[in-house]
């Protein structure tokens, strides 16, 4: 599961990770630069964010090696549902010295209603936002359900992200760094990834997500399924931005006004 550490660690080793996986990092990042800039000019201030997912802790570290892009942040917070990733965090804000500006706390998505404090940004990178699964889906023992797998609706999804949208200041925004589209091609692409970490891969071309045994899944979207999950915002909020030329990825902005 996510608490694995020796699992947690191989996910995030290149040496594992698929070449589109990678390159969807870099891609994800040039426009969060962008993004981080352009609120910041809006704003006419430093930045709070939250990072929904901080993993091991890779945007926080390239960000601040960055001074142009780090001078425009006061405050990043990154939570986490896995420790694993939490101590992996710790050690990368520890040999970088960042514990000023950054703090990382192990905390659910689901919880972000608890968080005491608004933020002008709040971003999930590297397909975090797929990975809300649905409480009710159990790896173990896993079959097919065409009830259940179109998921026209997931509750956690829409919960954690009407949260994140509350937790705005106005004129801040939501930045979904890259959410896998869906299609074929990108499902066979998943099931790669998954693959070439070890893992196997326990769902097939009926389902719009992808699901490990190990307990990793990834859900696929279309515009037409971020704008069902998340229907209390205006259409008219929303940005999608394409991060490749092949179907692959696209990020999602949504801004408060």
């Amino acid at each position: 599961m996510y608490d694995n550490e020796q699992i947690v660690r191989a996910s995030f080793d290149l040496n594992y990770v698929s070449e589109y996986l990678i390159q969807a990092q870099w891609a994800e990042f040039v426009e969060l630069k962008k993004a981080i800039h352009e609120i910041s000019e809006r704003t006419g201030r430093q930045l709070s964010i939250l990072d929904i997912g901080i993993g091991n802790g890779r945007v926080p570290r390239h960000l601040s090696a960055i001074h142009e892009i780090w001078n425009r942040i006061h405050a990043y917070v990154g939570t986490d549902n896995a420790r694993a990733c939490i101590r992996i965090s710790n050690e990368m804000i520890a040999e970088l010295g960042i514990g000023d500006k950054i703090t990382a706390i192990h905390m659910d998505a689901t919880e972000l209603d608890k968080q005491g404090r608004k933020y002008d940004a709040v971003i999930a990178t590297w397909f975090t936002a797929g990975n809300f699964f649905p409480d009710d889906f159990s790896f173990d023992g896993y079959t097919y359900s065409e009830e259940k797998c179109g998921l026209s609706v997931n509750p956690k999804f829409s919960k954690i992200f009407m949260s994140a949208y509350e937790l705005l200041n106005n004129g801040g925004e939501i930045i979904i760094g890259s959410c896998y589209k869906d299609n074929e091609a990108t499902r066979l692409k998943q099931e790669e990834a998954y693959r070439k970490m070890g893992m196997t891969v326990i769902t097939g071309k009926q389902e719009t997500f992808t699901a490990t045994k190990e307990g990793f899944w990834s859900q696929r979207f279309s515009k037409e399924k971020i704008f069902a999950y998340l229907p209390f915002i205006p259409k008219e909020n929303f940005r999608f931005i394409d991060l490749d030329t092949y179907d692959y990825a696209v990020q999602v902005r949504i801004r408060k006004l």
